[in-house]
């Protein structure tokens, strides 16, 4: 179904209905000040009537005050309705790419989401402001200065034929050539977002890499880029303006040399020349402001486009049915296979079958790639199985509301993100109403505690983008204790300790083991020592199962799981010394 972006107009309605009324006030007054202006030149000034060149001139006046009324009383109701517009707008793209599935985010990217989400807002912002003023005035102002222009000498409306058919055309060709340049600009003012938040996300490596010349010129080619693209959209604007200001000249010479003959043969006065001129230059003025118009349509148009694009969009994750809550945690993969571009000849997992009982603690094992965080990020449905079933307490994900499965799942994630905000605040996401007992005792069972207590403001430490002020460790724990202060029934932890010491990582586990018990725990890990203490151990390689079993078990019958043990603690480790 496509959306109608105009309709976020309607709650302001009354706006939008008051900002013409005042506009058609303003546009009426304009065209008066001519016609009394003429009146004062001819019967004022050289009939030498000083009482009709005062009562005039305060006629003038009024006129000349409310049509400034008008005007700030358009500015103002347009400003809110087309604020009040772009927020409404802004609220339901945020809203809408909070719902998205990592598959769609994937889709537009990131870069391109945070693009929509601003600047192409803005750009309908102007339109919608420029809309209800200056597409109001223009057409306004061009009729009522024919008819007054025409009411004067019909010679001015032949000078009019003449003249706006070509006027038209240049508005036709501007927009005809600027559209797919305003279409490409958008795509490369992605490119710019997309390198400039790679740079700023991961400065340190740049630092650390000294990579900083490299970035640089890829960030100064998609701005050169970007730059040329806005020079040449600009540089047809740019012969656009002298050309109507050419035409609107010669226009005015002409109307003053017939002027001047119908003032010889005695058809005019002065005053009426006067303000003919007055009206031609109206009447060009307003194509001149029509055609600037008509060159932000293209570009509106295509962030209308894009901004629709995200909202027609609908999430390949939608909730299921079933509002019970998760009792045991008890999960099943059942035959499952999945891909991430729905590619048959790419799966990423093949028919991957395993039950894990609930309560048990359970570790996947693999070398990077094998598909371990594939397979957990299925339990939560951040992507949907491409085959076969995902099953929690005996039901298919897919029928769980999404508000019911996860609020049952802890997930601590490869990337420890934190957000802006205090220590505490960050753990409490977990739990929003949890004591500060409660924060302090997740945080000691993630070994955060020590830390944190030694920092001067404690859990009231404010944290910069990202948690940019604490170690990778540290961030790591802090996300740790943020999964366990919501007690879930299933806790994944996504190799979310390779920042740790193994003396860390000892106590983590051990303290996990015995305040954690109400719950099935699974952990993801590249190193033996992360897992071997778990109730069973799945070996995972190239997106299948395979091995099975203890760790004592798995070092007698998998071949993959002892050399993976070898390199690691055995005799590749010796090796390697």
């Amino acid at each position: 179904m496509k959306v109608k972006l105009m309709r976020y107009l309607k709650p302001y309605a009354p706006y939008v209905i008051l900002a013409p009324l005042m506009m058609l006030l303003e546009v009426f007054m304009d065209l008066m000040q001519p016609a009394l202006m003429a009146t004062v030149v001819d019967d004022g000034i050289l009939g030498g009537d000083m009482n009709t060149i005062i009562t005039t001139s305060v006629k003038m006046l009024g006129a000349a005050l409310l049509g400034m009324a008008g005007g700030f009383g358009c500015t103002v109701f347009a400003m809110l309705a087309s604020m009040n517009y772009s927020a409404d707008l802004r609220g339901d793209l945020f809203r809408k790419v909070g719902h998205f599935s990592f598959k769609e985010i994937d889709r537009f990217s990131t870069g391109s989401l945070v693009t929509r989400l601003t600047n192409d807002v803005v750009q309908l912002q102007n339109l919608v402001g420029m809309a209800l003023r200056m597409f109001i005035r223009a057409p306004l102002l061009c009729v009522g200065g024919v008819v007054m222009a025409v009411s004067i000498s019909v010679r001015y409306g032949v000078i009019l034929l003449v003249c706006i058919p070509v006027i038209l055309l240049m508005v036709l060709v501007v927009y005809k050539l600027v559209f797919p340049v305003f279409a490409s600009m958008q795509a490369k003012l992605d490119k710019l977002n997309a390198v400039l938040q790679e740079n700023l996300a991961g400065v340190r490596v740049i630092k650390a890499y000294v990579r900083g010349g490299f970035e640089e010129k890829r960030f100064g080619d998609a701005n050169e880029d970007l730059t040329n693209t806005a020079l040449y959209a600009m540089n047809i604007m740019a012969v656009v303006g002298p050309i109507m200001m050419l035409l609107m000249n010669a226009v005015v010479l002409v109307v003053i040399y017939m002027g001047g003959l119908q003032i010889q043969a005695k058809e005019i006065q002065v005053g009426e020349v006067m303000a003919g001129i007055s009206y031609m230059t109206q009447i060009l003025f307003s194509f001149m402001m029509m055609s600037m118009m008509f060159a932000m349509v293209p570009r509106a148009k295509v962030s209308a486009d894009r901004v629709r694009e995200v909202l027609q969009t609908e999430s390949a994750i939608t909730d299921g049915e079933v509002t019970a809550e998760v009792e045991r945690g008890e999960i099943e993969f059942d035959n499952v296979s999945f891909s991430y571009n729905d590619d048959k000849d790419d799966y990423v997992l093949k028919n991957v079958s395993l039950k894990i009982n609930a309560g048990e603690n359970i570790g996947l094992l693999g070398s990077t790639g094998a598909g371990k965080s594939s397979l957990v990020g299925l339990i939560p449905r951040f992507y949907d199985a491409t085959g076969g079933r995902v099953l929690v307490d005996g039901v298919d994900v897919r029928d769980y509301k999404l508000q019911s499965l996860r609020s049952n799942i802890g997930v601590v994630l490869q990337e420890a993100v934190l957000f802006s905000g205090t220590l505490a605040e960050n753990i409490r996401w977990g739990k929003e109403d949890a004591s500060d007992d409660e924060v302090k005792q997740a945080a000691a069972a993630a070994q955060a505690d020590e830390y944190i207590s030694e920092m001067t403001d404690g859990y009231e430490a404010m944290l910069g983008q990202k948690g940019l002020t604490l170690s990778g460790g540290q961030k790591q724990r802090a996300c740790i204790a943020r999964a366990l202060i919501k007690q879930p029934k299933i806790l994944i932890m996504d190799d979310s300790t390779s920042a740790l010491d193994l003396g860390t990582e000892s106590r983590l586990n051990a303290a996990i083991r015995e305040g954690y018990t109400s719950g099935t725990r699974i952990t993801i890990a590249q190193r033996i020592a992360s897992v071997m203490d778990t109730d069973r151990i799945y070996v995972i390689h190239d997106g299948e199962v395979a091995a099975v079993g203890t760790h004592d078990e798995l070092l007698e019958n998998s071949e993959i799981y002892r050399d993976i043990y070898d390199s690691q603690m055995g005799l590749g480790a010796v090796a390697g010394e």
